[in-house]
């Protein structure tokens, strides 16, 4: 009988070596594990790529007494070499999904299993370049998976074994059961069954097929959030009435359309799909998750009042994928295809689509497959166009029951060819945070749900990055919880009021390590998240989702926003409430100030700062509370104050009617001696590339980026302040010193601004 053994413990470490062989130097850990849960969140860039060996000897009479013994390692990244006892047997490109190899033929007595484990840069394997750090290690379980000789399938694409088809028809279900492994000996038969929620039996067959269909009356629908309900289907190899192997697979029966006027379509019911995307480390752990930093993030999606999740941008661990079947989430999964195509890279696109459908079909979560991300960021060419023709027609060879789906990046024109591909489409928009501003969202996608009726449009990114830092006046880029909070507010009453919006993802549920990012005051992570990356806070923006998403039956609440900020030197201070109950009264030291209504969840109220001032939202029987005091000078620890060379705005020489670091590149580049001066920026900033690319410390997975005034970075990026972006292309190796910015701040101060620039 099958038999899973875990492997997880005890293994010797061996850093900055591919040699199987060495005997010195180790350090012991247990699985999960990863090199960079430290060197990958701290920033620089600098975080070690390369190979590493991990080493774990063992007795062949410690394993399961069967016939065959695999080892199945669910994820190690982003390489891996297997070795028993010295010989090779097997290699597998790509960091997210499960793999085993068969041990069996090579064990002695005692036994030394070496896995070399690469994250090094290379032109084959995906993901080579995008916004968060390639955590190396065997982050996820190892075991060994011991089976007779007559067993169900562990060779293809790290599969079940088994897989199950339900389709709804009326109030009953077809469901088909197909099974793979070695051909029935004589003697030998398969029993089916299929048991409900509460362990009942609903159905039973005995079979020499692979494949049967069972009839369920009367069934039981799986429907998101409301009702996340789930079948068991099993498997079993009977000889004599004797089991001999047994796979299983929850799933749900349901049905879905995405219609590009009523969005969402669940068992019939429009369903918005309002959620988030989520990446899988932690501060401090990298992607060594353990499950229950698995559910904790499940339960704070939950709380939100999230109904779909975008597992970004690679397969997740097969745990978080039952949490969604459980929860109810609808989940759009995808592959690493992400930023940067590399021609080269089309065979590992192939194999890891082949394993993300493999190994997750039976989730009833999962409606789509993600194609790619950003991919056409340098634009779209051919070979680009027909990889993605490829993997297009794999998903619907491999599923027939789900869609397609992209996310395209921002600058991708609405009428590239590579739009026409998928079955729906997703942009990443940051209007409002990389260049534009928060208004240009609904109208850009009312354009092109006009352009494109037939299309099923959605938005697969976007947010604003805030940190502990608090102003009464946000701006764009300061990275204030404030401006936060105020971009979510807008975009939540844009993008929720357009029922023809299939999905809509906020980049991102929690913080994540991006060792090659240099802003906001703390390097080395995207600070996106509606909380932060140790899961400690929930941002003031988290609850504005709340208010919108939970009902108030199910979960009343009310909110102060600001708590964080208490020193103000404004006379008046505004403050915001979010609640999913329909009135708000608010309290200032005890007496009521007013109360107020707000059919979009956003509660306003102006309150005199004099002295210290004790703050109390109420909202039916739930109340929240916070402070405020009234200080001549700001507290400079809400300001954001660069760390190293990094120049502050407040810093800044901007003499009147002149540009400074502290001006757009947009309004810099509509004057003539503006447009030269980014033409020199331009050159400097090539030469400072080029010179990284020349050093060989550079082990990052950051970004190469087109800087040039014609390229669609840049066109974004229009928004951005000059010092802002020099802050951030830390991304691409650039830095600046402060002498450097000082002499760039004195030649704009050179260039005088038109006099409709303000």
């Amino acid at each position: 009988m099958r038999s899973i053994l875990n492997f997880n413990s005890s293994w010797s470490f061996y850093k900055a070596t591919a040699d199987i062989g060495v005997a010195e130097g180790a350090e012991l850990v247990n699985l999960p594990h990863s090199w960079n849960a430290l060197d990958g969140q701290d920033g620089g860039n600098d975080y070690y790529r390369g190979s590493c060996v991990y080493k774990k000897s063992f007795a062949k009479s410690e394993l399961p007494a069967e016939d065959l013994h695999y080892l199945e390692i669910n994820g190690a990244n982003s390489s891996a070499d297997v070795y028993l006892n010295g010989k090779h047997l097997a290699h597998h490109d790509g960091g997210y999904s499960t793999w085993r190899v068969n041990l069996t033929n090579d064990l002695a007595e005692e036994n030394v299993l070496a896995i070399v484990v690469d994250n090094a840069a290379n032109e084959k394997v995906y993901p080579q370049m995008a916004d968060f750090t390639f955590y190396g290690g065997l982050y996820r379980n190892v075991n060994i998976v011991s089976v007779p000789n007559v067993h169900f399938d562990l060779d293809y694409y790290g599969a079940p074994g088994i897989k199950v088809t339900p389709t709804v028809e009326g109030k009953n279900a077809k469901v088909e059961i197909e099974v793979y492994g070695t051909e029935l000996p004589a003697n030998h038969e398969y029993l089916y069954t299929i048991y409900d929620a509460e362990g009942n039996l609903v159905a039973e067959t005995h079979s020499e097929s692979k494949v049967v269909t069972f009839s369920v009356e009367n069934v039981h629908l799986w429907h998101g959030r409301k009702d996340p309900y789930l079948y068991t289907a099993k498997a079993s190899i009977i000889n004599g009435g004797n089991g001999i192997d047994t796979v299983s697979a929850r799933f749900g029966c349901r049905t879905f359309k995405i219609d590009p006027e009523n969005g969402f379509i669940l068992n019939g019911e429009e369903y918005p799909l309002r959620g988030v995307s989520r990446h899988q480390d932690r501060l401090g752990v990298g992607n060594a998750l353990l499950p229950e930093h698995h559910k904790e993030d499940m339960e704070y999606i939950w709380e939100m009042g999230a109904t779909t999740i975008r597992l970004a941008h690679y397969q997740h661990d097969q745990y978080f994928y039952d949490l969604c079947d459980e929860y109810g989430m609808v989940v759009w999964a995808e592959i690493p295809y992400i930023s940067r195509h590399m021609p080269t890279g089309r065979e590992n696109t192939i194999t890891q689509m082949k394993e993300l459908i493999s190994q997750n079909y039976n989730h009833p979560s999962i409606v789509v497959w993600g194609l790619s991300n950003e991919i056409s960021i340098a634009g779209s060419d051919n070979d680009l166009l027909e990889n993605h023709k490829i993997l297009n027609n794999l998903c619907h060879e491999m599923d027939k029951t789900r869609l397609t789906t992209i996310a395209a990046v921002s600058m991708c024109k609405m009428d590239d060819p590579y739009i026409q591909i998928p079955d729906v489409v997703s942009y990443n928009h940051y209007f409002g945070w990389y260049g534009g501003d928060t208004t240009m969202n609904g109208p850009w996608f009312d354009k092109f749900h006009a352009t494109h009726p037939s299309i099923p449009i959605g938005c697969s990114e976007y947010g604003c990055e805030a940190l502990n830092w608090h102003t009464s006046d946000p701006k764009q880029g300061d990275y204030t919880e404030e401006y936060q909070a105020y971009y979510h507010e807008e975009l939540i009453k844009q993008l929720f009021s357009r029922k023809y919006m299939w999905a809509t993802h906020v980049w991102n549920m929690f913080d994540f390590g991006a060792d090659a990012r240099a802003e906001g005051g703390e390097n080395g992570q995207n600070h996106k998240g509606l909380m932060t990356m140790d899961r400690k806070y929930k941002k003031d923006s988290f609850y504005a989702y709340k208010a919108w998403l939970r009902s108030p039956e199910e979960a009343p609440f009310v909110h102060l926003c600001g708590k964080r900020y208490v020193d103000r030197v404004e006379d008046v201070t505004k403050v915001t409430v979010y609640s999913n109950l329909p009135t708000v009264e608010l309290f200032v030291n005890g007496e009521s100030i007013g109360t107020k209504t707000a059919p979009d969840h956003f509660f306003y109220f102006d309150v005199k700062n004099v002295g210290e001032s004790t703050i109390v939202a109420k909202a039916g029987e739930f109340t929240d509370e916070g402070k405020i005091r009234k200080v001549e000078e700001m507290n400079m620890d809400y300001v954001l104050v660069e760390k190293g060379a990094i120049l502050n705005w407040f810093d800044v020489e901007a003499p009147e009617g002149c540009f400074s670091l502290n001006d757009t590149l947009g309004e810099i580049m509509k004057t003539l001696s503006g447009k030269l001066w980014f033409a020199k920026l331009g050159l400097t900033l090539k030469k400072k590339m080029d010179a990284n690319k020349k050093d060989g410390e550079k082990k990052g997975g950051g970004f190469d980026v087109d800087f040039s005034a014609g390229g669609g970075l840049m066109e974004m990026m229009a928004g951005f302040t000059v010092l802002r972006l020099t802050s951030m292309i830390g991304m691409a190796n650039i830095s600046f010193t402060k002498e450097e910015l000082l002499k760039m701040n004195k030649e704009l101060n050179k260039i005088k601004k038109p006099k409709n620039t303000k």
